[in-house]
């Protein structure tokens, strides 16, 4: 109760609705006029997220179909022995296609794109803080992958697998191109993925409905914010990896191979650290999805809703601690395959909570089985499976006999799909009718669901068998007389029954599925936010929240923000707004203005898969071009659409609450947005230092580095660090002159602050040339000079940062109010200072203490 005298908190359910009285006439219009897409031509600038999450699952749906059709052909071959329908060439190329489009172009950008579309509803959102970034990942994945798709045309396509092991992908043993359309083309790609994850993070952290505290937030969110974690993490490792990969292919950088100190298993290290909590990338979102269409397809609340969030978190850690579970065959010590053998164990139990929650909370409702709850069901079944096997292959003498059988083909295929497709079409025919005017057929739907059930056993489970009979994975043909033609060729026509399902998955979506505002209400008596009245700008107005299924709990709510009763009915500035919550408790802080149509995005998208894949065909007067006309367009955009400044005092949002437009430091989303950008930046920065640490041990004998190599003198180094350290001086001191309002005062410090760090990485740089070392040489070389390629990346982007700054300075577009660029310049500078730092100790110091030099 409040106490007598004091006003009610606006967030309280006692207190009255924010926006009681009648909205004025007009507002609505307003509202609609400013969130309103492009349409025409200019519909390619849109970046409302309802239009870019359902753009981006239909393409990736697109890119998974290719895949399938690559599938069914190398199923065509291997139906019968000794087939000659594909030859070997072609098969490696499909093979390895067919299984990078699944994991890079179809998976994570799948449920990505659930995540773009549906958090803004679920959070009651207007958006996500960052649309633009969200449409850039989009169009920049879109054109990637469909370059990555066409290489099978020209016979370009890479043939190494989706997992690109060297020594197989190095130079000698692939001369041509194929391999680089993997290295740069998904490398390109993931960093795509990276900004969606950091959009995502974002908005879940800080664009909640108001009073929406973390432990009200919807499993779909919990699950989503982990996903993005986890990217955060992961992803790095197959970056850094490929890049050291395309060094050694293009400039013959020894960090693979063995007869100049690299070493082969270097890459699976990276690889895996990425691949296998890649699995639960896929899985964890779908669980999420699984989590909110369980409870209500049986009207009935989640069972255990905190141990569910808990195992969420759970897994996404444990999965970090299981990627030597690849590489139980490649000879480590013992006691690795102990420690990776028991983290395989232990990873299955916060899965198993969520099994057991799931199966609890069914069991306590009444199941309807329409369409989304048999997908539910399909799911258990074969995901259960999947797991299943899966703990049989952390029994080490088990995976040593099912390495690279069909055994591992079978298990990774159930997993992959029980545990992310099924949820993934639950989840399309679940929230269809939020984003279409109506529902899919349920009669379709039914056949979908049996064909691809039917259809995904039979494929898969004879895989089991034949790869106990030992069927080795991977390969073309197999000869007559091993007893594998039937199991093979019931692969086969299962492969057909679930093709079939998947066409008439895309005849219902052709048929009945229209991006419509005029939804149909909610059908499933869904009991969150995502099934409120919705339009371009989402909800009319944002609710208040004191439930996890505010929607069963109120049964007026929905008319209530239909009619503009709770916080933000309208705009208050004339421009796309959402209002900014704190990161626990979901108290709202400030209205932000986000970014609405452009162009900047869309041509800097264009821009940098032109670069990158002009790079791949060894165009590299044509990488330049696309080089600058993406930064360009990458600073028009942060130019127009970013750091608005206060474009008015103060935001009348209901509730008697006032709430300022802007703000910087750490109640900033740009802020939160620079320090997740650092962390995944600090990530790859530390894949640099594994990849030093893991060649030094790698040595058949001590000789780090190698006998005959001559270390700088630590005069040169030392000298180094002062200058570096004394460009985050120099930082320093422009904060203190843009306090005291000198903006130009602060732009001349940071362009000296620019002059001391680019002079500190060349002095180091010529210190390591002068000595005579090259990296061509020598592993240790190479690995010296990847540091060097890393800072001098990080001195070209501090470069552009501060010329951007001091430009903006100049123009008067910062002062001691408007300064969210230059605190997000500041805190990347003292990050990158304290990388740079450390890694001169790494390359100076501790070839010192490990070697003989």
């Amino acid at each position: 109760m409040t106490p007598p005298g004091r006003p009610l908190d606006p967030l309280s359910a006692e207190a009255p609705l924010p926006n009681d009285l009648p909205r004025p006439a007009g507002e609505l219009e307003e509202l609609e006029r400013v969130w309103r897409r492009p349409r025409g031509w200019r519909f390619v600038t849109v970046v409302n997220n309802n239009w870019i999450g359902t753009l981006y699952l239909g393409t990736a749906g697109l890119f998974c179909v290719f895949a399938i059709i690559l599938s069914l052909l190398m199923r065509t071959q291997l139906a019968v022995p000794g087939n000659d329908f594909l030859d070997a060439n072609r098969y490696n190329q499909f093979f390895t296609v067919h299984g990078t489009a699944m994991m890079f172009l179809f998976a994570v950008p799948a449920v990505e794109a659930l995540g773009v579309y549906l958090l803004p509803a679920m959070l009651a959102a207007r958006d996500l803080p960052f649309p633009r970034l969200s449409a850039f990942a989009f169009w920049a994945y879109a054109i990637g992958g469909t370059a990555f798709f066409c290489s099978l045309f020209f016979d370009l396509a890479p043939d190494g697998g989706w997992f690109m092991y060297p020594p197989l992908t190095s130079k000698a043993y692939s001369p041509g191109i194929n391999q680089d359309f993997w290295l740069l083309g998904i490398g390109f790609i993931e960093i795509s993925a990276i900004a969606g994850a950091i959009e995502i993070i974002v908005g879940i952290l800080r664009n909640r409905a108001p009073g929406m505290s973390l432990g009200r937030m919807p499993l779909f969110a919990w699950a989503m914010l982990v996903f993005a974690v986890m990217i955060v993490f992961a992803f790095p490792a197959v970056i850094w990896a490929t890049v050291l990969l395309e060094l050694e292919r293009a400039f013959d950088w020894p960090f693979f191979l063995a007869d100049r100190g690299g070493d082969p298993l270097l890459w699976q290290h990276l690889f895996w650290f990425f691949g296998h909590p890649e699995v639960y990338i896929i899985f964890l979102p779908a669980a999420g999805a699984v989590s909110m269409i369980i409870p209500a397809m049986v009207q009935a609340r989640m069972v255990g809703y905190g141990l569910v969030a808990m195992a969420l978190v759970g897994t996404g850690f444990l999965s970090f601690g299981l990627w030597v579970h690849h590489m139980f065959a490649t000879g480590i010590p013992s006691l690795s395959l102990g420690f990776f053998s028991a983290a395989s164990f232990a990873v299955s139990v916060p899965t198993g909570i969520q099994v057991f929650a799931w199966i609890a909370t069914i069991a306590t409702g009444r199941p309807s089985l329409k369409v989304p709850m048999l997908f539910v069901f399909g799911f258990l079944f074969i995901f259960v499976l999947g797991g299943l096997t899966g703990v049989m292959v952390a029994v080490v003498p088990f995976d040593w006999q099912a390495h690279d059988t069909y055994f591992i083909v079978a298990h990774l295929h159930y997993v992959l799909i029980g545990g992310m497709v099924f949820p993934l079409i639950a989840g399309i025919y679940y929230w269809a009718a939020s984003a279409s005017g109506r529902r899919m057929s349920e009669k379709l739907g039914t056949w979908v669901f049996w064909l691809l059930f039917i259809g995904v056993n039979l494929t898969f489970f004879p895989m089991h068998v034949s790869g106990l009979m030992g069927m080795p994975r991977r390969v073309w043909t197999y000869p007559e007389g091993m007893g594998l033609d039937p199991w093979n060729m019931a692969s086969t026509i299962g492969a057909g029954i679930a093709a079939l399902g998947v066409v008439l998955l895309i005849v219902d979506l052709v048929l009945h599925f229209r991006i419509s505002n005029d939804a149909e209400g909610n059908p499933y008596k869904g009991g969150t936010l995502e099934w409120l009245p919705q339009g371009n700008y989402a909800a009319r107005s944002i609710p208040r929240i004191h439930s996890r299924e505010p929607l069963w709990d109120n049964p007026n709510l929905s008319e209530e923000v239909e009619q503009g009763r709770h916080f933000l009915p309208g705009t208050v500035t004339g421009l796309r707004e959402t209002i900014v919550t704190s990161p626990v408790e979901a108290r709202p802080q400030y209205v932000a203005i986000i970014p609405g149509p452009g162009w900047g995005h869309v041509i800097a998208a264009i821009g940098t898969a032109g670069f990158f894949l002009s790079l791949t065909v060894q165009l590299v007067w044509l990488a330049a071009v696309f080089g600058v006309v993406a930064l360009a367009a990458v600073i028009w955009w942060l130019w127009t659409g970013t750091d608005l400044g206060p474009v008015i005092d103060k935001a009348e949002i209901g509730g008697g609450l006032r709430l300022p437009v802007y703000i910087t430091g750490s109640d900033s989303v740009g802020w939160w947005a620079m320090v997740v950008l650092i962390l995944v930046d600090a990530t790859t920065f530390g894949c640099l230092i594994f990849t030093h640490a893991f060649l030094w041990l790698s040595q058949a004998q001590p000789g780090w580095p190698p006998d005959g190599t001559v270390l700088p003198d630590l005069l040169q180094p030392a000298a180094a660090a002062v200058l570096v350290a004394g460009g985050a001086v120099a930082v320093w001191l422009s904060d203190l002159a843009l306090r005291r309002t000198r903006p130009r005062v602060m732009a001349v410090l940071l362009l000296g602050a620019l002059v001391l760090f680019v002079s500190g990485v060349a002095l180091d740089l010529g210190a390591w040339w002068d000595s005579g070392l090259r990296p061509t040489a020598h592993a240790f070389a190479a690995s010296v000079f990847a540091n060097q390629f890393w800072q001098g990346f990080h001195a070209a982007l501090l470069a552009l940062m501060a010329l951007y700054t001091a430009a903006r300075a100049f123009a008067g577009l910062i002062d001691p109010v408007r300064r969210v660029t230059f605190d997000n310049v500041r805190i990347f500078w003292f990050y990158a200072t304290a990388q740079a730092l450390a890694g001169l100790a790494l390359t100076h110091l501790f070839p010192r203490l490990a070697g003989t030099g």
